[in-house]
């Protein structure tokens, strides 16, 4: 049995050193404000290459001698900030790809104002991101280009990929909610139409107040965002190093943005609500976007402890689609420390980056494909100033010279292969045909927007005007 007079002396002197202690971290609380006040977030140095309402593509700049051919894009979530992605230089996912030899370009989407409220998944997909890809493509002159999309951005990214896949090389998720099946996670549970109605959210506040979504994160996780990281700070308040990259985090936490009303809604409902995607029955304008196409290489990259999408809202998802060059990276780290962690950067981005490397087209290979096809293309050049043999069709507006293969459907701007199929099961082969059709019927028979068809066929005609 202790002796109480032992016990009370230890227990004053416990007492005298956490004084002491909290005396030490009271002195250093003036510097530590400073640093919060001072710390610096998204760092590395990009341009803005293209805008379009509030949002800017960034491209960043090369911190290597030479590139990758083909660049990637980043497409992060409509909530918060994507500078999560460059948080601080030593645990940046933009500096690693860049250090890696690839040309980086990531979408801002910035705040949506009360205007935007209306804005709709498929304005973002197929209008904000479509011109986002465009552009990307057509600086770096590649037919696709590779998408890294996270979370809510890889879920748009997904439904891409699945209406655009000529424009997508490669398509690699980080923590995208894909699968919604019942056991997703405590977000799945609570976004459930027997508790939740998202319109109850948008009629009160119009777009989604980033307020209202940090408090239901933060809920999920309620002694670690409200009691244990404070803990930690205060425990570590003498390690600057500590105290920075705390008041980096709390900067990006604190900066949320909302989300526009009708996205949230259709998100909610669409995805959440009723697992669309995964079933193969999202629609976006009309199109539906059917991940059938899905059959560009993919990666999953999964945080084994996120509480936000869980493994299995995401890994499933490989089984719905036809691409045989499907891979998954799971990690033991959670929805943001697949970025931000240290331990991530050292043991998973590697990983990544060799996984994009072995994914590029061989340099040499492409120079002398290129070489091939200028020689092919003279060949031709010549074949046709000694033996051609023009033939013009009754309608007059097919030119055939002999020697001269006609141009194919995919020849066109938009139109990849899945394309081309489903044009061709609806009766439409080749160009001409395409350029003598009906922009109304073509749509209806092949499932596709009207205003899409009618771009094809403006170009297929214009093959024939020259």
């Amino acid at each position: 049995m202790q002796n109480p007079f032992a016990a009370t002396m230890e227990a004053q002197r416990r007492a005298w050193e956490n004084a002491a202690d909290l005396i030490e971290k009271t002195t250093t609380a003036p510097d530590r404000a400073e640093t919060f006040q001072d710390v610096e977030v998204g760092e590395t140095p990009s341009e803005v290459v293209y805008e379009e309402n509030k949002l800017r593509l960034l491209h960043y700049e090369s911190r290597t001698e030479e590139q990758h051919d083909v660049p990637i894009l980043v497409v992060y979530a409509l909530i918060n900030r994507p500078y999560i992605l460059d948080l601080q230089p030593e645990r940046s996912v933009i500096r690693t790809l860049l250090d890696n030899g690839f040309d980086v370009y990531m979408i801002d989407w910035d705040e949506p104002s009360t205007l935007d409220r209306s804005l709709t998944l498929d304005d973002y997909v197929n209008r904000y991101m479509e011109n986002c890809v465009d552009e990307v493509r057509e600086r770096s002159g590649q037919d696709s280009i590779n998408v890294l999309g996270y979370c809510m951005g890889g879920t748009m990214s997904t439904m891409y990929a699945a209406l655009h896949p000529e424009k997508v090389r490669t398509l690699a998720l980080m923590a995208a909610g894909l699968c919604f099946t019942g056991d997703s996670g405590v977000l799945e549970l609570w976004g459930d139409d027997e508790y939740f109605d998202p319109e109850a959210v948008t009629d009160t506040f119009h777009n989604v107040p980033a307020e209202f979504l940090d408090v239901g994160f933060a809920l999920m996780d309620p002694v670690q965002n409200y009691v244990t990281k404070y803990v930690n700070l205060y425990e570590n308040v003498e390690n600057e190093d500590f105290v920075e990259n705390f008041a980096r985090m709390e900067e990006w936490l604190g900066d949320g943005i909302d989300v526009a009303g009708t996205t949230f809604n259709e998100f909610i409902t669409d995805i959440y609500q009723g697992n669309k995607l995964m079933e193969n029955e999202l629609h976006l304008g009309g199109e539906h976007v059917d991940i059938e196409n899905i059959d560009m290489p993919v990666l999953q990259i999964v945080a084994e402890y996120d509480h936000l999408i869980p493994p299995e809202a995401s890994k499933p998802f490989n089984d719905a689609i036809p691409s045989d060059d499907k891979t998954i990276l799971e990690f033991p780290t959670g929805h943001i420390g697949m970025s931000v962690s240290s331990k991530s950067h050292a043991e998973l981005w590697p990983d990544v980056c060799e996984w994009f490397e072995m994914r590029m087209p061989d340099e040499a290979e492409s120079a002398a494909e290129h070489a091939d096809a200028e020689t092919d293309a003279d060949a031709a050049v010549a074949e046709d100033a000694t033996d051609a043999d023009a033939q013009a069709t009754e309608d007059g507006v097919e030119i055939e010279v002999e020697g001269t293969e006609a141009p194919s459907l995919t020849d066109l701007s938009g139109i990849g292969q899945a394309y081309a199929d489903d044009l061709a099961d609806a009766g439409y082969e080749t160009v001409l045909e395409l350029a003598n059709a009906d922009a109304a019927t073509v749509a209806a028979e092949a499932d596709l927007p009207v205003s899409r068809v009618e771009d094809w066929i403006d170009q297929a005609s214009a093959y024939h005007d020259e």
